[in-house]
């Protein structure tokens, strides 16, 4: 994998891949988003960024607008995110996200995270997130993405859910074979990075896919 230390960050990187990025909500407190623009470490510059928007059937990231708008203007692709719960309504949950978040040409397409299961059935699970998913391609013209879990994954997505673009938060694994090679783009491979202008810990990802793949799984 040519995993290597990068101080500037804190943690080892997959060098493998050139495009990385963090992930971000209201608990990095106040970004200084001009000083995460500028940082550098062994020739990786951060290029993307997701941003949690909604949690659940009424609530917003505090954070979110003033994020949104940083990210844009410092140059970094920008994505945005909802927390699902199983216990809540998923259209409503999908309507608490078109409410809050314009996509604009460039932007990754949208994104459900998913990593509570809340007691709640198999099935109640995986009909709800297919409700989610759908409602929010049908407004955004474009097909989510599914953020979650290797146990999640193979429990719920697997064999379920195939159809969507897959970003996976794995901070053990050394390799991706166990994750099918079609439609796994993003890897969270650590919760643990910083970043200057953030404070406390930081999630990196990194694009799997190659280059030329990025704009597949963003607004045209």
């Amino acid at each position: 994998m040519d995993w290597k230390p990068v101080s500037a960050f804190g943690i080892r990187l997959p060098m493998r891949y050139s495009i990385h990025g963090i992930d971000v909500s209201r608990h990095n407190a106040r970004i200084d988003w001009e000083r995460v623009r500028q940082v550098e470490g062994d020739g990786v510059r951060l290029q993307f960024v997701f941003v949690k928007a909604t949690e659940g059937a009424t609530l917003a990231d505090r954070s979110f607008d003033r994020n949104w708008t940083g990210a844009r203007e410092a140059n970094l692709r920008r994505g945005a995110y909802h927390f699902y719960h199983p216990t809540r309504d998923p259209l409503k949950q999908a309507d608490n996200f078109i409410r809050h978040v314009e996509l604009q040409a460039g932007d990754f397409a949208p994104v459900v995270d998913f990593e509570t299961v809340n007691g709640q059935s198999d099935s109640t699970i995986i009909n709800g997130l297919r409700l989610w998913l759908e409602t929010v391609e049908e407004h955004y013209s474009v097909r989510p993405i599914i953020y979650t879990n290797g146990n999640l994954y193979k429990r719920y997505i697997k064999g379920n859910l195939d159809d969507y673009p897959l970003w996976i938060a794995d901070y053990s694994a050394e390799h991706l074979r166990t994750y099918p090679a079609d439609n796994l783009y993003f890897w969270q491979h650590s919760d643990a990075g910083v970043v200057r202008g953030i404070r406390g810990r930081v999630d990196f990802n990194v694009f799997v896919m190659d280059d030329d793949e990025l704009t597949s799984v963003c607004i045209p």
